[in-house]
Order: structure tokens, then C-alpha cells, then sequence
């Protein structure tokens, strides 16, 4: 049970987002709630960027050593006074009622373990064409899984702090996929609310290879866990999605079929492609409402190559399961709080 107006520790973990740290921390500190904690947690960044949380006020603390964003959230749970917890990450920009509308939703239902938002169609710096098709890729994914879900959207992300401890802390071991983890614990226990009620502008990748790196490994890590739950996390990652994207990779796949054939090889890859865009044919037509027909030609193009991104590193992870027994205990429980060895893939 919440007190009437409890004090709302925000935390926004920090690694050299200095770019869009100022935007951030002003935005929180310009909340119509005025019980407010801010903690910029740095992970020894080295862009100046806890310095520029100082001079606008923050305060900041540091991890010591560079450990990840996991552990960053952990610190600054640990420096935080608040009943309630606000994650928000260094990249993202929330409107003035977050807060005060955060706190709304966790005392009108105390089954909620956390209540997620999620990323507003347009980014927060408007970079590139990718990064454009990113945001409304990333906004719609959202927009359709919202409701209860089993996947923790912690770049906006509030709960009780005695939520919080009775979970326990974000797995230190991973670098990635932290969110995935504990949301899988998290709902195990607790309702987890996504909702379009609270949202920010993120500063999404602004070039297409750091976009699909991450993408990747995201894929691959997530392989270990899906394979202790037996299913994909609730309400983001469906079924159709997932065959687009396994469809996006035989498209690509079978490109070399042309060298042999001619154009008539053509057929196969168009039809895994056409495969790939009825899959996620929603996001096509909200694409298409948002920013025109046009929008939609570079947007197949990005779209085509996250969905590559994400199934060959789910397909890379299954293989490193084979034969890696230390990947599939990348998220046994009891070795959820001991530190990550070094190089381990995480």
C-alpha cells in the first residue's frame, strides 16, 4: 500500500549519453509531481556526461567500474529513499505528468508489480531515415502489446519499491536482456502494465549497423531464457512476428538462388519477403496512416533488415546453446546475483 503522495525516486542509468542526458534530466525536472528523488546512476562514462548531470543539478553516483546497465539500476536503488521507483533511461525525454500519473496507476491496483510506457512515434533527435523507421517500428510494437505482459519495458518503468526488493535486483551477469529476465521474475509474482498512458521520446540508433549489432546479440541472448519458459514473453514478441522474421532471413537466404536461376529465382525470396510484411502487416499500415505511402519504401527496407538481425541471432543463439553449457545457464536463478565471468556472452 502507497502513502498519499509518496516520494518518487527516479533513476536513469547513465553510459556516455551525453547527447541526450540533458534532455532527459530536464524533462524529469520539469514534472507537475513535486516528491522527487533524481539519481543518475554513471557507469563511468568518459563523454563528460556526469559532469553535464551535476551542473543541471542532479545528483549523481557512480558504479565504480563499468558493469552494465543492470548493475547501474541496482546502484541506484541502493542510493534511493523513495516508496516508489521511476526507471527512466539516459536516451529518453518524459512528458510532465509521468510521475503523478505513475503513482495514479500503481495505488489504484495493488496487484501491479510495474507499470512500463512505452516510446512516442518520433524520436527524440531526429537523425536519419533509420532512426525514423526505427521509432515507428519500436511505437507500434508497443502500441499493439499494450495491456498485461510478461516483458519488462524498463526504459520508462515504475513499481514499489518493496516490489522491487521482494523481486530482487536486476541479474549484475547480464548486459543485456536485463529486462527480459526480470520481467519473466517480475511476472511470476505481479501484474506488469504496459501502457500508453505514460511515454517519452527516445534517441534511438541513427545508423543502420549499431542498430543491427544490438539487435543481434538481443536475439541471441534472449535464447537461453526461452528455453527455460517454453514460450515467448507475453503480448510483444508474437507468433506472427516471429515468422516474419524468419521469413525476412530465407528472403535474404535465398538471394544466391538468382545467381543460378536467373530473375526467374526471383520468386522465392520476393515470397519470403511478401511473407515477412504480412507478418507485421499492423505496423505496415500504421506506417503507412503516420507518414505516407512513400515512408513505406525506406521503411521496408529497415524493417527488413532488423527482422535479419533479429532471427539470425535468435538462429546464432540455438546453435550456442548446442554446445555452450554455460550460455543456457546464462539465467539459472542461482547464478543470478554472482558476478559475470570475464568473457562471457552477455
Amino acid at each position: 500500500m502507497l502513502p498519499e503522495r509518496p516520494l518518487v525516486s527516479v533513476i536513469v542509468p547513465n553510459y556516455n549519453y551525453s547527447r541526450s542526458l540533458g534532455a532527459c534530466i530536464r524533462a524529469i525536472q520539469a514534472q507537475d509531481y513535486d516528491r522527487v528523488e533524481l539519481i543518475v546512476v554513471d557507469d563511468c562514462s568518459t563523454d563528460g556526461s556526469a559532469e553535464l548531470a551535476r551542473e543541471l543539478g542532479a545528483r549523481v553516483v557512480s558504479t565504480g567500474v563499468n558493469s552494465g546497465v543492470a548493475v547501474a539500476r541496482n546502484t541506484g536503488v541502493e542510493a534511493s529513499s523513495g516508496e516508489v521507483l521511476l526507471f527512466v533511461d539516459s536516451d529518453v525525454a518524459i512528458p510532465p505528468h509521468t510521475v503523478r500519473r505513475s503513482v495514479q496507476l500503481l495505488a489504484a491496483d495493488a496487484t501491479l508489480g510495474a507499470v512500463c510506457g512505452m516510446y512516442e512515434p518520433d524520436p527524440l533527435i531526429r537523425d536519419s531515415i533509420v532512426e525514423e523507421c526505427r521509432a515507428l517500428q519500436a511505437y507500434q510494437w508497443r502500441r499493439s502489446a499494450e495491456g498485461v505482459v510478461s516483458f519488462l519495458f524498463s526504459a520508462i518503468c515504475a513499481m514499489r519499491a518493496e516490489v522491487f526488493h521482494d523481486v530482487g535486483p536486476f541479474n549484475p551477469r547480464l548486459r543485456q536482456t536485463e529486462e527480459v529476465d526480470y520481467g519473466f521474475r517480475l511476472s511470476q509474482r505481479y501484474k506488469v502494465l504496459l501502457t500508453s498512458e505514460i511515454r517519452g521520446r527516445h534517441d534511438d540508433d541513427d545508423r543502420i549497423w549499431p542498430l543491427l549489432r544490438k539487435l543481434f546479440h538481443r536475439g541471441r541472448l534472449r535464447i537461453p531464457l526461452y528455453t527455460q519458459m517454453r514460450k515467448f514473453a507475453r503480448g510483444f514478441e508474437t507468433a506472427s512476428r516471429a515468422g516474419g522474421s524468419v521469413a525476412a532471413l530465407g528472403a535474404v537466404a535465398t538471394l544466391p538462388i538468382v545467381a543460378l536461376t536467373g530473375p526467374a529465382g526471383l520468386a522465392v525470396p520476393l515470397a519470403l519477403w511478401a511473407l515477412s510484411v504480412y507478418g507485421d502487416r499492423d505496423t505496415y499500415a500504421f506506417v503507412r496512416r503516420y507518414r505516407g505511402t512513400a515512408f513505406l519504401v525506406p521503411f521496408a527496407g529497415v524493417s527488413l533488415l532488423v527482422n535479419v538481425a533479429i532471427a539470425a541471432g535468435a538462429a546464432t543463439g540455438v546453435l550456442q546453446a548446442l554446445v555452450s553449457p554455460g550460455f543456457r545457464a546464462l539465467y539459472d536463478e542461482q547464478l543470478a546475483y554472482l558476478p559475470r565471468p570475464a568473457g562471457e556472452p552477455a
